[in-house]
């Protein structure tokens, strides 16, 4: 039953965020600290605009949940939480809603919640043109997100095993609806390669969904009787080899997967994300102590965030991408593989300088 498969999915992720998550890629990837380089906290501006969208900050809620009596509760809370901060915020998959009309009200809480805020439909890469619209039309949605999660699909024992309709019907959702379309996977990463795809779709941003966070291998494992998937724990790309992978391309990137703090906001919009976005840490939190403490972690996260901007003398987060950065370890290796000079990077703040005279 698609609702208690929608509560099974909460309760493993939940306990995977209980586990130690420790140390990812984003750990290999520091900033260079310049002393005297700091502005004054009045300059910094935390929107984002990308795509001919318009963010007042750039952290949103991503994709979660829907389908059950559980998770619209999730949802309402999720959503009082957005509509406090200010933060954009996504559907879970949709997919219940299609089959039973009856869950409706799990999905649209989000927006009954949020009437002015910026929200995000959710659809799988086999919906239909008219199943999107419907997505879009029951959660007045600014934008439609389309989830891409093979290896998932895999591992679920009731997943699909037919992938070679997704590219052309990712063109056909993108096409035919009238909001901007987002295609973003669930924790294992999009390559280039797989980004320039999208752009040729007509796809407007890509949702990188790194590796690092929640485990979709691990969770629908987590659900067979035998276990026998264990081996693609862990599967993947991370977010940040991902941003780095993407540099140059033409197409806006959001960032999730694996971000554990305000640090990680700003080491992902510095390689290049227009937003940046949490799942499993939010639940959490949302689950562990309430809608209270949500509201207060995602305004300490947004206040912290200005703070480092602010430090690293970065006026709104596109300046982010001319400060300097180092990267190190497994992921500088990852980079030497797909032939990404990482010392770029390491003069960025100088280069800038040199375009606008020195000045900042």
């Amino acid at each position: 039953m698609i609702s208690q498969r929608k509560d099974d999915h909460v309760r493993l992720a939940v306990e995977q965020q209980h586990g130690h998550v420790g140390r990812n890629q984003f750990d290999e990837v520091s900033f260079v600290h310049h002393a005297l380089a700091g502005i004054d906290r009045p300059r910094v501006s935390l929107a984002t605009t990308f795509a001919g969208l318009s963010w007042p900050v750039p952290l949103y809620i991503n994709a979660m949940t829907g389908g059950s009596e559980m998770t619209g509760r999730i949802n309402r809370d999720l959503a009082i939480a957005a509509r406090q901060t200010g933060v954009p915020i996504a559907s879970g998959s949709m997919s219940a809603y299609f089959k039973d009309e009856s869950c409706a009200a799990t999905f649209s809480v989000l927006r009954e919640e949020n009437p002015d805020g910026f929200v995000l439909a959710n659809v799988n890469a086999t919906a239909s043109v008219e199943k999107a619209r419907r997505a879009v039309d029951l959660l007045r949605a600014d934008a439609l997100q389309i989830h891409v999660n093979t290896v998932q699909e895999t591992v679920m024992p009731e997943g699909d095993r037919s992938f070679s309709a997704w590219v052309p019907q990712i063109g056909k959702i993108a096409a035919g609806v009238d909001v901007p379309v987002i295609v973003k996977e669930v924790g294992f990463g999009l390559s280039r390669e797989t980004v320039l795809t999208l752009r040729e779709l007509g796809v407007r941003v890509a949702d990188l969904g790194g590796r690092g966070g929640t485990d979709f291998a691990r969770i629908e494992n987590g659900r067979r009787d035998l276990r026998d998937y264990s081996y693609l724990e862990g599967w993947g790309l991370s977010t940040a080899a991902c941003l780095l992978d993407a540099q140059g391309v033409d197409l806006p990137v959001l960032a999730s997967g694996g971000v554990r703090h305000p640090l990680d906001v700003a080491r992902a919009l510095a390689l290049g994300a227009r937003g940046v976005g949490a799942s499993g840490t939010f639940l959490r939190t949302l689950m562990d102590e309430g809608v209270e403490a949500l509201v207060v972690q995602l305004s300490t996260w947004l206040d912290q965030l200005a703070a480092l901007m602010t430090m690293l003398g970065a006026a709104t987060p596109a300046d982010l991408t001319r400060r300097d950065l180092l990267i190190q370890g497994s992921l500088r290796e990852f980079c030497a593989d797909r032939g990404i000079d990482t010392a770029q990077f390491a003069r960025r703040s100088a280069a800038a300088d040199d375009l606008t005279g020195g000045t900042r």
